[in-house]
C-alpha cells in the first residue's frame, strides 16, 4: 500500500527554497503538496505558478501548522527573530537550512522538543544534480533529498562542518574562471570563446574525478600532467606561488566562522 507524501512546508522563499521547490515539481513523480511562506512575494508567487502542489501561505505560521516536513530556510541574521515568533509541535519534523546556526542554539529558538536535522543543498538541486550534505543521519530526510541529486550524511558534526567550509568554494571557482577568461581575453581570445572552451574543459575534468572514485587525484594529477609538460608546469608555479598554500589558509578561516557558533 502507498503511503501519503509529507506535507512540506518553507520558511523563507529564497534561492535555497526555489530550487528545491523547482527540483521537486520537475521530477516524473508526483510532487508533493507544498506551503511556502509569502516572504519573498515575487518567488513565492513564482513556485505557485510552476505545479498546483505549491501553494503559498498567509503567514509563517500557516507554513508550520500545515507541515508535516519544516524546512527553516531564512537568513542566520533574521533567525532568531522569525523561529521564536512561531510555534511549532512537539516531536514536528524540522530541517534547517540555516547554515551557520548549531543545533542546540536553534533548539532553545525552537522551544519544544521537535525532530531537527540540519541540511547544506546546494543550488544545483533544482535541476535534480545537487549534493546536500546532513547532520544527523535520518532516513526521511536523506529519502527526501535523494531525488535531488545526492544525500550525505554525516556522522559527526565536524564531517558536517569540514564539508559545509568545502561548499563555499562555489564563488572562488567562478571567480578563478572569470579570472582565466579574462587573461585569455588580454591575449587576444573573444570572451565568449574563451568562456565556451574554459566551461566545457572544467566540465571534462570533473567527469574525470567523478567516474574515476577509487582512483587517488594526485595520480589523476600525474596522468594529466606530462613530465616536463605545460600542465605540470603550471601546477608547480601555482603551489611554488602560494596558491594551495592560499587556498588552505581561506578553507581553515571559513571553518573556523562555521564552528564559531
Amino acid at each position: 500500500m502507498a503511503f501519503p507524501k509529507p506535507r512540506l512546508g518553507f520558511i523563507g522563499t529564497g534561492t535555497i527554497t526555489e530550487a528545491i521547490v523547482t527540483g521537486l515539481v520537475s521530477g516524473e513523480e508526483p510532487a508533493p503538496e507544498i506551503i511556502v511562506s509569502p516572504r519573498s512575494a515575487k518567488t513565492a508567487a513564482h513556485l505557485a505558478a510552476l505545479s498546483s502542489q505549491v501553494t503559498v501561505a498567509a503567514d509563517n505560521q500557516h507554513v508550520v501548522d500545515a507541515a508535516d516536513m519544516l524546512f527553516l530556510a531564512v537568513r542566520p541574521d533574521v533567525a532568531e527573530e522569525v523561529v521564536r515568533a512561531l510555534r511549532f509541535r512537539p516531536g514536528q519534523q524540522v530541517v534547517s537550512l540555516i547554515a551557520t546556526i548549531d543545533h542546540a542554539t536553534l533548539r532553545e529558538m525552537i522551544g519544544v522538543p521537535v525532530n531537527l536535522v540540519r541540511a547544506v543543498p546546494l543550488p544545483f538541486v533544482a535541476s535534480r544534480s545537487g549534493v546536500t550534505t546532513i547532520f544527523p543521519p535520518d532516513p526521511d530526510v536523506e529519502a527526501f533529498f535523494s531525488p535531488l541529486g545526492t544525500a550525505v550524511a554525516c556522522k559527526t558534526i565536524e564531517e558536517f562542518d569540514v564539508l559545509a567550509a568545502a561548499s563555499a568554494l562555489m564563488g572562488s571557482y567562478f571567480g578563478i574562471m572569470d579570472h582565466v577568461v579574462g587573461w585569455m581575453q588580454s591575449n587576444g581570445l573573444p570572451q565568449e570563446s574563451a568562456r565556451k572552451y574554459l566551461a566545457q574543459h572544467f566540465l571534462s575534468l570533473s567527469t574525470v574525478a567523478f567516474r574515476n572514485p577509487l582512483t587517488p587525484l594526485v595520480n589523476l594529477r600525474h596522468e594529466y600532467s606530462t613530465k616536463g609538460g605545460l600542465n605540470e608546469h603550471m601546477f608547480a608555479q601555482f603551489r611554488d606561488s602560494g596558491g594551495l598554500d592560499a587556498l588552505s589558509c581561506a578553507l581553515d578561516v571559513v571553518l573556523a566562522r562555521i564552528q564559531a557558533r
